[in-house]
């Protein structure tokens, strides 16, 4: 991500380097990026594609959002605001002490966007990939120009993740350490299993280009297409600290930052084999863990990335307060993980996002009927639980109408835009394609 008003920031390269040990990696990553402690904050980071206000098939010049984005720069806004390789737009909230807290920031910091970009003739969209428009990268910068070329290794799925897609991710504190061998793993593998749930709830991608992919999840399926190295999770049965610190010391380095020039784009390097060859960094440490993109990023907090973006102005509000209620409403977090538990044994296999409970979710959809049931079963509690988390009647609202009109009928959001492709569903929305 770049930030609007300047390129944000990788690590000071001229300051003298102090390598790390493997050991030293290893307690690093256990200490920063797993945090104790009751849940207290939640927050919540929104990417939306800009397109063209009247006519979103047309593709917006570079030199247009680049105006329209200067302009963004001087609002007062509690969120940050950022730029996606593609031009995507982020915003992400500063931590908040409850729910309505969240909410209430970024409907106010969205609506200050919204209001300079229709001056500009531009529009939010709240689709998990562009349906319209091949990937083009907006931004050219040294970590962009080596993410590419890492990314291109395996394949075209790298740069329409980096160009074409969008999501909601949830952001929530890791929780109380928990007796016994696993730590944090009750919290852990409840979003490893509910994830599975919440991709097939909010699916909304199932166009690349035009035409069907196929899948109701678009996005999800590209995740699993830049490497189960990149992308991929720990086993969620496993212990977290110990499964995570493997994770980034065998994930492959995407790229070796310069001061000057090109960044390095080593092959087959991982970030341990960089400890015992060469002189990695703390800071280089910081920017390899920017460059990972498991379902469940462990950043201090647990920050949940598996939902596409959603239509409608206020749509991503559902899946923040669904997600919030099953995990921080200890009776909610409980029923969730009964509901979601006998989902486990389609997930053994592999880890998410590469396993076969993932990828039917991403495929399917709530077609699954086991999906379903368990969305359905989450739904109901989520609404039960949002009134003890001082929920609007609104946040009520429209959960409720998600659950009634989509959920309970086996649909996400993807079908709509299907419906709608095909001439079968009611007339075209802002955020659907026509």
């Amino acid at each position: 991500m770049s930030d609007i008003s300047s390129a944000a920031s990788v690590g000071d390269c001229t300051k003298p380097r102090t390598s790390l040990t493997e050991a030293e990696v290893e307690a690093l990553v256990r200490g920063i990026c797993f945090k104790t402690g009751p849940p207290r904050t939640v927050g919540a980071e929104l990417e939306w594609l800009v397109h063209d206000g009247r006519e979103p098939r047309l593709p917006v010049a570079p030199d247009r959002l680049q105006a329209a984005y200067a302009a963004l720069r001087p609002l007062p806004l509690s969120s940050a605001l950022t730029v996606e390789p593609g031009g995507q737009l982020e915003l992400s909230s500063p931590p908040a002490a409850s729910l309505m807290e969240c909410v209430d920031t970024l409907r106010a910091d969205l609506a200050a966007v919204r209001a300079v970009l229709d001056r500009e003739g531009l529009a939010l969209a709240g689709l998990g990939t562009d349906p319209w428009h091949p990937p083009r990268r907006f931004l050219h910068e040294p970590r962009y120009d080596a993410m590419e070329a890492h990314l291109d290794r395996a394949g075209p799925a790298g740069r329409a993740m980096m160009c074409t897609s969008a999501s909601v991710q949830v952001c929530l504190d890791a929780g109380h350490e928990e007796p016994g061998p696993l730590g944090h793993g009750r919290r852990w593998r409840l979003a490893h299993t509910l994830g599975a749930v919440l991709v097939a709830a909010f699916a909304n991608s199932p166009l690349l280009c035009g035409s069907p992919t196929g899948w109701r999840s678009t996005r999800q399926l590209l995740w699993t297409r830049i490497g189960p190295g990149r992308a991929g999770a720990p086993a969620p049965h496993a212990e977290p600290r110990a499964a995570w610190s493997r994770r980034v010391l065998d994930a492959p380095v995407m790229c070796v930052r310069r001061d000057d020039g090109p960044w390095e784009v080593p092959h087959g390097l991982t970030f341990r084999e960089w400890t015992r060859t060469g002189t990695p960094t703390r800071a280089d440490l910081d920017y390899h863990l920017s460059t990972l993109f498991p379902p469940v990023r462990p950043r201090g907090h647990l920050e949940l990335r598996m939902i596409d973006a959603q239509p409608g102005e206020d749509g991503w509000i559902v899946p923040v307060a669904v997600t919030t209620a099953l995990f921080d409403d200890l009776e909610a977090a409980e029923s969730a993980y009964r509901v979601v538990k006998p989902l486990e044994e389609r997930a053994l296999s592999l880890p998410a996002p590469h396993n076969p409970l993932w990828t039917d979710a991403a495929r399917d959809g709530l077609a699954d009927p086991e999906l379903r049931e368990a969305a359905v079963a989450c739904f109901t509690t989520a609404l039960e639980a949002l009134p003890r988390l001082g929920a609007s009647d609104a946040v009520l609202d429209a959960v409720a109408a998600h659950l009634d009109r989509l959920v309970l009928r086996g649909r996400c959001p993807a079908d709509d835009q299907l419906d709608r492709l095909r001439g079968t569903g009611r007339a075209h929305g802002k955020d659907t394609p026509a």
